[in-house]
């Protein structure tokens, strides 16, 4: 099911954007030769994926100048400048048909003719595509997904996966024209990232999905890939055999693998890591979904220094797969609690380029 429902179309890449010219869209509007160039020349002037008249944009800008100016009693000295984002659904696409390292385990377990997995990995497979397609994903699916994705997985080096990963970023996403997994990034949000990376905040990704998957889909991005954070599996060495890693000791020959799921990174998950790996507070959150609730209260609970939060709603149903219904919902969150709303509809000139086109379905 999940194989035929791919998009069999042909991503045409093109000459990577030049901003200083300030042109949006191109046959292929969010390859990642357009990412790179947001990455490489924006500096927070243009927001030219943003419309002027943003409110959360002006927002972001208003506080970015306040905290980073020396003479204002919000100053916030750079070592503790630290802002968080979750991917799926804030800086990439999450509805087509839904997270892509869930896509990659049905994948894998179901439609990849070089690999047979279990039965078990089968049947949970079933199981996750199922819910996806129904729109129906619980926390069930979650736990299928992360023993599934240990398993189908499991035994290959952190190289192996790499590539296997890099392999699937190549696929076009469902639904979509001229838009491939590893480009499917929201150009409005990657100017986010290089503006605040100019300001000298050190930027976290705060991720859901396999924190080594995220690195790698993540490359493009203006973020350090030691500051990604997401979903933990262990790695053993291949020859220690369930022995206790306080006892094994790794040896010349061995291949350090994949091993077993650890912890899902979503909810109170999201902040144990950040405690841990982080050590500081964030100033800025950016989220949007319940899943980073949790993200959001740690942000702005009893901070040392003045923070905003700023969630996205997934309230475009043309150039996106948008969901009226969470939007609505996730803007009276916002309303309650404080937080800055971002309409992907109404403050996003584009949201993958003007090259990429959804298709009806």
């Amino acid at each position: 099911m999940l194989e035929n429902n791919h998009i069999k179309t042909i991503a045409f890449l093109c000459a990577a954007l030049a901003i200083g010219f300030g042109t949006i869209g191109t046959a292929q509007g969010a390859a990642r030769e357009e990412i790179a160039s947001v990455r490489v020349n924006a500096k927070g002037s243009n927001f030219q994926y943003w419309q002027k008249d943003s409110q959360a944009l002006s927002k972001l800008r208003a506080y970015v100048k306040d905290v980073t100016n020396p003479k204002s009693p919000d100053y916030i000295p750079q070592r503790d400048r630290i802002a968080v984002f979750d991917v799926d659904g804030t800086l990439a696409c999450e509805t087509a048909p839904f997270c892509f390292d869930f896509l990659m385990m049905v994948d894998r377990a179901l439609y990849d003719s070089d690999y047979k997995a279990s039965a078990r990995d089968r049947a949970n497979a079933k199981d996750v595509e199922r819910d996806i397609y129904a729109h129906k994903v619980t926390n069930d699916t979650r736990r299928k997904t992360c023993e599934s994705h240990a398993s189908v997985f499991g035994g290959m080096t952190m190289d192996e996966y790499t590539a296997y990963t890099k392999k699937y970023l190549e696929k076009q996403v469902e639904g979509f024209q001229n838009l491939k997994i590893g480009e499917a990034y929201f150009l409005p949000m990657v100017e986010v990232l290089s503006y605040l990376r100019e300001n000298g905040f050190k930027v976290f990704l705060v991720s859901g999905a396999d924190r080594q998957y995220t690195r790698v889909m993540a490359e493009v991005l203006p973020v350090d890939s030691d500051n990604i954070l997401g979903t933990d599996y262990r790695y053993v060495a291949a020859g220690q055999n369930g022995k206790e890693g306080m006892e094994y000791v790794l040896r010349q020959e061995d291949k350090v693998v994949r091993g077993e799921f650890e912890a899902k990174n979503i909810n109170m998950n999201k902040v144990s890591v950040m405690a841990r790996e982080i050590g500081k507070q964030p100033v800025l959150a950016f989220g949007n979904s319940s899943g980073d609730f949790s993200m959001y209260n740690y942000t702005t609970t009893n901070p040392h220094y003045k923070t905003m939060v700023f969630s996205l709603l997934c309230d475009d149903t043309e150039r996106e797969f948008g969901k009226p219904a969470s939007a609505e919902k996730m803007l009276n969150n916002c309303e309650k609690n404080g937080w800055v709303p971002v309409s992907m509809r109404d403050e996003w000139k584009t949201i993958y380029g003007d090259g990429v086109q959804r298709l009806v379905k």
